[in-house]
């Protein structure tokens, strides 16, 4: 299978782990990822919030070099990324004057016939979990997981539409194929703070605080994440977070893509399990099969 790819900017510098593990997995499930040529940042955070213009004419300028060569769906791992561009091809559709103002500005025709899929939609419905079991050499037995999707992946239902926004299970299922012991909880879409790490860390800590104590109640080994900021919030506010609870808390925060290329007999380098700073790879060893 072939699939266009946008990595985004922080795949590329603060998030590589993901992107390294994303890539090594496709590659063993026999997806051809293409990065279109030429990409840029895609309009979210900054530009979203200052200049509509100017972010909607970023999302459609990496939409349209990714529909000139066209190698499939496309795969945005970033949940900020993917709602960005996605949410272009909606404004674009809706209004013409927008769009024709877009086109001129980018000096290219939007055709919008692009389909842009998040992670956990591209794996569990184009790839499917019969392909991905399939791949599974290790499994991952006795791994109590705690599958984390976040606030920004999902809602609103108006722009995303893959699962169900309150009570998603298209992670679920992908990890449940590779052998771990999936956990429930009621904290699958609440927010761990996001963007807010540097203006308001003190809310942060406590948004983030919630889901570690959680995790911890809940007995489990690892939480598993979709989105770069849910995994940067989570694992390294967790001292401050045990200063703000008295006590200590040390709990893995991984990328679902991680797990499964250890699944899959992936290294820990190549997937990068060696950046973290709760390090995963002690519980990983420990309960592989």
């Amino acid at each position: 299978m072939d699939a266009s790819y946008y990595p985004g900017c922080s795949l590329e510098s603060t998030a590589k782990p993901y992107d390294r593990s994303t890539r090594s997995v496709c590659r063993l499930l026999d997806v051809d990822l293409h990065e279109p040529s030429g990409w840029s940042c895609c309009g979210s955070s900054p530009a979203l919030k200052m200049d509509r213009l100017l972010s909607v004419s970023l999302a459609a300028n990496n939409l349209a070099l990714t529909e000139k060569e066209l190698f499939g769906d496309l795969l945005v791992p970033c949940p900020f990324c993917y709602r960005r561009l996605l949410s272009a091809q909606q404004e674009l559709k809706a209004d013409s004057s927008l769009r024709a103002t877009v086109e001129s500005a980018v000096g290219a025709v939007v055709t919008n016939d692009l389909n842009v899929r998040n992670i956990l939609d591209f794996f569990h419905n184009l790839v499917g979990l019969k392909k991905i079991e399939s791949k599974v050499v290790r499994p991952l037995s006795g791994l109590k997981v705690l599958p984390y999707y976040g606030c920004y992946l999902l809602k609103p239902r108006t722009v995303t539409s893959f699962d169900d926004p309150e009570n998603p299970v298209s992670m679920d299922e992908i990890l449940a194929v590779l052998g771990a012991e999936v956990l429930d909880w009621d904290f699958k879409t609440e927010c761990c703070g996001s963007g807010l790490a540097l203006s308001k860390t003190q809310k942060v800590v406590e948004l983030s605080g919630r889901l570690v104590r959680e995790a911890a109640f809940r007995g489990a080994d690892a939480i598993v994440v979709v989105c770069q900021l849910c995994q940067a919030n989570l694992d390294m506010r967790q001292q401050e977070i045990g200063r703000l609870y008295g006590t200590k808390y040390s709990i893995p925060v991984v990328y679902l893509t991680q797990l499964m290329g250890v699944a899959f007999g992936i290294e820990a380098k190549p997937l990068g399990l060696n950046h973290h700073l709760v390090n995963p790879q002690p519980v990983l060893r420990r309960y592989k099969g």
